[in-house]
Order: C-alpha cells, then sequence, then structure tokens
C-alpha cells in the first residue's frame, strides 16, 4: 500500500488565472493609482494566498495596509477633482501610475506562483496605456458634451469602483491559499 501524504496537491491554476486579472488592476492603476493596490490588498488581506509568504510583497495582505491604501484612494479621488492637480500624463503622476500598475502585477503574479518580474511589467505597460487612454476619454468627453472635467471624473471614479468591487467580487481562491487560524 502506498502512503499518502497529508498536503494536497492541486492542479496549477489556468493560464490565464494570472494575466487577465493584473490587466483588470493595472487598468485601474491607470486610472486612479491609488484604487489598484487598495482593492487588490483589501482581497489579499482577506484571503492571504502562500504565493507571497516569504515575499516582500506579503504586507499587502495586512489588514493595515488595506486600510491606509483605502484612504490614500479616496484621498487620490477628492484630489484629482482640484484645480492645481497635474494631469494624469505628467511624468511625475505617470510614474506613479506606472509603479502602482508595477505593484499590482507584481503582487497578483507571485500570489499565483509567478513571476513578480513578469507580473510587474506588465502591470506597468497596462497601466502605461490605460492611463494615456483614460486622459483621452475623460478630456474628450469633458470637451464634447460640455460636462466640466472634474464632473466627467466622478463618472470615472464611478467606474474604477465598480471595475475593482467586480474584479475582487469574481476571484475564487487559488489553488495556493492558506488561511491563518
Amino acid at each position: 500500500m502506498q502512503k499518502t501524504s497529508k498536503r494536497s496537491y492541486a492542479t496549477p491554476p489556468r493560464r490565464g488565472a494570472a494575466f487577465w486579472p493584473t490587466v483588470g488592476f493595472a487598468t485601474l492603476a491607470g486610472m486612479r493609482s491609488m484604487s489598484a493596490p487598495a482593492f487588490l490588498s483589501h482581497y489579499l488581506s482577506r484571503q492571504p494566498h502562500a504565493g507571497l509568504a516569504g515575499s516582500r510583497l506579503r504586507f499587502l495582505q495586512k489588514p493595515v495596509t488595506a486600510g491606509l491604501l483605502k484612504v490614500m484612494a479616496a484621498g487620490e479621488m477628492v484630489a484629482d477633482k482640484l484645480p492645481n492637480t497635474p494631469n494624469r500624463i505628467a511624468p511625475e503622476v505617470l510614474a506613479g501610475r506606472l509603479l502602482s500598475g508595477a505593484l499590482v502585477g507584481a503582487a497578483w503574479y507571485r500570489s499565483r506562483h509567478g513571476s513578480a518580474l513578469g507580473g510587474g511589467l506588465l502591470g506597468a505597460a497596462v497601466a502605461f496605456a490605460s492611463t494615456f487612454v483614460s486622459y483621452a476619454l475623460r478630456t474628450g468627453i469633458s470637451e464634447k458634451s460640455g460636462v466640466p472635467v472634474a464632473l466627467v471624473g466622478v463618472g470615472e471614479d464611478a467606474l474604477v469602483l465598480a471595475g475593482g468591487a467586480a474584479l475582487i467580487g469574481s476571484r475564487r481562491p487559488a489553488v495556493s491559499e492558506w488561511r491563518p487560524l
């Protein structure tokens, strides 16, 4: 009789299990830089993943991190409407969005036992594209409709919130998920 181990080996996650969620989170990062890490940290703080154990990215699983990121995301949504806030395509603001996309991409890929570097590069690239597309849409809608750009930004906030909620609500626990006792 063959000895069985207490450890169960499940099939690895599907190929798109890391790619598509990263695209979603990084798209949010291009629209609102703090919202993507806030949503991801909220998810990870409730469903920690073994793929982040021992990683420098494990801080995203801490409830205090999730709370701080939510406050920062709310602050960003308010600051976005202020007249002195620089455009998202200004180099210093764009850099923050790229870093946010890289962070969520690296963390998501790593949580799925993938390459943090690969996830980070994908996240940064998608955030870059999302930044310019969302900027063009926001300014274009404002110009064509005559609606103030700040009001269009409120609609964009609603889209970010709905998209983030859909992303974390549709995530099934990973094969490698673990929950502390």
